[in-house]
């Protein structure tokens, strides 16, 4: 899914210059993968999780295909991955090797299993050639906890892929396609409605989000609605028993689960809401601005960077439901909602994809020529 999703059209970009191949777990998301981005793919199972005896057989495979095929790089973005792949291609001899953090987990954790999170991204960058931060935020961190003294930079104005400011716009969609949207979604003309992108999970900040919804619903003079966007992972990431109660019986919280297409939930959205306790550097927020709506985010990595309180949206401490609740009632004010919804789009210009495409391509160009290959 994060090749998929992720890394949408840049792997097709890369391919035009460097014979690529997409390796990671087989099924619907590398296929499409394969097809789309018209590369060669190669399945290697990688768990989520911690899984021992299961994460020895992923790094015995990796070993195995890295020193059959030798490629010069090997590039890698999720934590997981990134361990099993780094260790790999150190072992296998592989010149140059990448690592992205989109973001950390052990800033966010205590006691043995931090430190265990640690000694995990401590020892992926020992065998790592380059490190790439996402963000300031995470490279930051990265310096706080001691992770690594290897230089550590960060590609253009940060995020792993940029942002397609041409298929993320307003003018996508047609006032007549906003108004049937709506109308399928029982969403009246005057209401303001708030929008979450993500997964409904605990860490996302939805347990804060819904009971400020509900707070903030109860005390305005406006009709409001909250669209989720996003599966629900209560085997990971549980939400508390209550806030499910209320997005099934509340009228006004509108549930879609996952959908491949986010922009039309945008596009007859008013504002991004998006309490998450850990990010790396959101795409979510980008897409938002790029459709044209203001944005509040919790005080993180990334959401920090993109957004620039009182110019864009609002930025409130993570975990704080009152500072949300005020965030939320703020935006309702129609001087300040002007304000911000008119500085959206242009504030994500300097993260625009192409821009990202080609600073890596220079990167990988630049590195193969300092190994002389």
């Amino acid at each position: 899914m994060s090749l998929n999703i992720l890394l949408k059209g840049q792997l097709r970009y890369l391919n035009q210059y460097f014979d690529l191949v997409a390796v990671s777990g087989e099924g619907e998301d590398l296929d499409e993968v394969k097809n789309r981005e018209g590369v060669k793919v190669y399945p290697i199972e990688i768990q989520r999780q911690i899984s021992p005896l299961k994460d020895l057989i992923s790094l015995i495979k990796l070993y195995n295909y890295l020193r059959k095929e030798k490629p010069e790089i090997i590039h890698s973005i999720t934590p997981k991955a990134g361990l099993l792949s780094m260790v790999a291609g150190k072992l296998a001899g592989v010149p140059i090797r990448i690592h992205t953090f989109t973001g950390l987990v052990f800033p966010y954790k205590t006691g043995i299993f931090q430190k265990l999170l640690i000694s995990m991204d401590k020892l992926l960058c020992h065998c790592a050639t380059n490190i790439y931060p996402e963000g300031q935020g995470v490279k930051a961190d990265l310096k706080l906890f001691k992770i690594t003294g290897k230089p550590l930079n960060i590609i253009g104005n940060g995020n792993v892929n940029g942002i397609d400011t041409a298929h993320f716009s307003p003018d996508f969609y047609s006032v007549a396609e906003k108004v049937q949207l709506r109308s399928e979604l029982k969403i009246e003309a005057s209401d303001f409605v708030f929008v979450f992108v993500g997964r409904l999970v605990k860490d996302k900040g939805i347990n804060e989000l819904v009971s400020a919804f509900v707070k903030v619903q109860a005390s305005s003079s406006k009709k409001l609605k909250l669209i989720l966007v996003g599966p629900l992972e209560q085997d990971l990431d549980p939400l508390a028993p209550d806030v499910l109660q209320t997005i099934d019986s509340n009228p006004d919280i509108i549930s879609l689960g996952f959908q491949k297409d986010v922009r039309p939930y945008f596009a007859i959205g008013d504002a991004l809401v998006f309490p998450s306790y850990r990010e790396g550097f959101p795409n979510v927020v980008l897409q938002a601005l790029a459709m044209g709506i203001p944005a509040l985010v919790s005080d993180i990595n990334g959401c920090n960077e993109i957004v620039q309180d009182g110019y864009n949206g609002s930025i409130f401490p993570a975990k704080d439901e009152i500072a949300l609740q005020k965030s939320m009632q703020q935006i309702l004010t129609d001087h300040f909602y002007e304000t911000v919804k008119a500085n959206s789009r242009s504030s994500i210009m300097k993260y625009e994809q192409q821009v990202i495409w080609n600073l890596l391509k220079e990167n990988y160009d630049n590195l193969l020529k300092q190994q002389g290959l």
